[in-house]
């Protein structure tokens, strides 16, 4: 549970340190961007007020609660997964990475009230139009980290 816990706040820091720096101390604004590393990275102002690449998104106050509570109603599923089923390190790391994430943009979600995104990455010729933020790297990363190194801890069916 500690390991958990502490990723998850590793995560959640990471996230909104990177925030403050990159919007309120670097001042990307929708007026203002900067090509770190072209065309590989580069910071362009976001808001997001929908779920992933701001798929249904909208100003509605009705959505940024929903998207809220399905947010935290799934970083309880997790950590009692992880309380409640033996698994290892690694997936214990991903569990609070995906929580510290979530937990990010719930923060945006309460205090701005839609996702703050910056980060844009293209490459080869492809231009991304879409930004994303360090939280969505940390949420990706513990989903991935979630499917592959989860351990089942069903009993096995004899004879079957």
């Amino acid at each position: 549970m500690r390991l958990m816990f502490f990723a998850g706040l590793f995560a959640f820091l990471a996230d909104q340190v990177s925030k403050y720096v990159v919007i309120h101390m670097m001042g990307i604004s929708p007026n203002n961007s900067a090509d770190v590393l072209p065309p590989v990275l580069n910071l362009r102002y976001g808001e997001n007020r929908g779920v992933n690449f701001g798929l249904f998104g909208s100003d509605s106050e009705t959505t940024r609660w929903t998207l809220i509570i399905v947010a935290l109603i799934i970083c309880i599923a997790v950590t009692v997964w992880v309380v409640r089923n033996a698994q290892p390190r690694i997936v214990r790391i991903a569990a609070g990475f995906l929580i510290g994430g979530a937990l990010g943009n719930v923060f945006d979600r309460v205090y701005y009230s839609y996702v703050l995104d910056f980060l844009n990455t293209s490459c080869c010729g492809w231009n991304n139009p879409t930004v994303y933020n360090v939280a969505d790297v940390f949420i990706f990363a513990g989903a991935l980290g979630l499917v592959f190194f989860a351990k089942d801890n069903r009993p096995t069916k004899k004879g079957a």
